[in-house]
């Protein structure tokens, strides 16, 4: 049995998260069908297609987003500030200078405004040529699915208040190359957000694949593993003492998991643990490269004949990103998980940055930065052979902000520290490892 020497006060005990009501319990399926079709009537939301029209285009699809999200803000006493971050852009599937606009609702938290969640969708589709602009693209799925579920999001929280700031995010640009993704990313950063977590949610109302193969039961979630931002200095640090599976977004991808279990009858998560599906690319990732945590929720089994495909039938077999070929059920439950996640971490302190020092000893010295909103602090630990946190912590509660584990040799463990909210909501674990921070990691002055 080891023995826990605490370098400061000792345990404590706190309540319990307060049992509420669920968050996700008005949740509409019928909901999310109306706004699925209503962007689907725009006829294509290609990020070249017109912006003027009020009945066609891209333009029109933002207008009606941003409408939608001022109808919220009236609802909630105008809890939503709604701003829409814009640039010019020209380059890759990109070529003449063209007006890319975000639509994006910020809910403002209570205790720390510049501590933010962010869950997104983007609202452009596109047909089987990315540069054709003209054709029908009802990009019903991919991704009129991921902007319904920021919109039904937006409506079930926006009438709590949060210590935490929640950012709702409709992006253009998505299919001619992350740029609205990295407009956001762009835009956090100017903000000076301290962005806690981002929820991508792209694909993901459909539950049965092109082969036959369905699965109602589970969501993708992708997370990188090493950092997109890492320096030379901390990956030669994490080749020496781990770290490699240990991400931020891999320990968000974790806290996903658990808190997806406590629901009898809703998604399981499936954690796939690649950035994103193999040779393809999400609006997280801009996120990811600024060293902000970032996850992308996708449907279980993809149908390739309906996503990116122009609408036809060939050789008996219909084409076409279509709102026929969507499960409005599985979707509802998709966006069930999100908002869950969302109250969690926007009543959530940060995660705290920790070390672990154990070289050399028969025990681990832990220790970690103190965080705002945090009342106390939770420390886990796995074996480096094992993917996930032991069910049971090593402390359940602890106000100090270290600890000594005594009879506990370093070298055979990875430890994560959680804070601990006042009503004892618990935040993702972040490692206790080279680059384990949810903060970006600082350029090296000397690479």
């Amino acid at each position: 049995m080891k023995k826990l020497l605490l370098a400061t006060a000792a345990l404590i005990s706190f309540p319990a998260a307060a049992q509420d009501t669920d968050p996700a319990a008005g949740v509409s399926a019928e909901r999310l069908r109306s706004d699925v079709e209503k962007l689907v009537s725009f006829g294509t939301r290609h990020t070249l297609s017109e912006q003027d029209s009020d009945t066609r285009g891209i333009g029109a699809a933002r207008r009606w987003g941003e409408a939608q999200f001022r109808q919220i803000a009236a609802r909630c006493g105008d809890c939503l500030e709604i701003v829409t971050p814009e640039r010019i852009v020209e380059g890759r599937r990109i070529p003449q200078p063209t007006r890319l606009v975000n639509v994006v609702a910020i809910q403002r938290g209570t205790e720390r405004p510049d501590e933010v969640v962010i869950v997104q969708g983007h609202i452009d589709s596109r047909v089987s040529d990315v540069s054709d602009f003209t054709s029908d693209a009802p990009g019903a799925n991919d991704d009129a699915s991921g902007t319904a579920l920021v919109i039904e999001a937006a409506r079930a929280l926006s009438q709590t208040s949060y210590p935490g700031t929640i950012v709702y995010a409709l992006l253009s640009g998505e299919e001619q190359g992350l740029y609205g993704g990295q407009l956001l990313a762009d835009y956090a950063e100017e903000q000076g957000w301290t962005v806690k977590a981002v929820l991508n949610n792209d694909v993901v109302g459909n539950s049965c694949g092109s082969d036959g193969i369905c699965d109602a039961e589970h969501v993708r979630v992708f997370s990188e593993g090493p950092r997109a931002d890492l320096t030379d200095a901390i990956g030669a640090a994490q080749r020496q003492d781990g770290g490699e599976n240990d991400s931020p977004s891999r320990n968000l991808s974790r806290w996903l998991d658990d808190l997806a279990e406590e629901t009898e009858g809703g998604l399981d998560v499936r954690q796939i643990w690649r950035t994103d599906r193999m040779g393809r690319g999400g609006d997280q990732i801009p996120f990811l490269e600024k060293g902000y945590p970032a996850v992308r929720f996708s449907v279980a089994v993809e149908d390739y004949e309906h996503q990116h495909q122009d609408l036809r039938v060939e050789d008996g077999v219909t084409y076409g990103d279509t709102v026929d070929e969507m499960d409005f059920p599985y979707l509802a439950k998709v966006t069930q998980l999100n908002v869950r996640a969302l109250d969690r971490l926007a009543r959530a302190a940060m995660p705290p940055a920790s070390t672990a020092e154990a070289a050399v000893q028969t025990y681990t010295d832990l220790k970690w930065e103190p965080v705002e909103g945090a009342t106390g602090y939770t420390i886990w630990q796995r074996r480096p052979d094992q993917p996930y946190w032991d069910e049971e912590p090593v402390i359940a509660n602890v106000a100090a902000t270290s600890a000594r584990l005594e009879g506990v040799r370093g070298d055979d463990w990875i430890f994560g520290i959680s804070s601990r909210s006042a009503d004892g909501v618990v935040s993702p674990a972040a490692s206790a490892v080279p680059g384990g921070a949810f903060a970006p990691i600082e350029a090296d002055p000397a690479e």
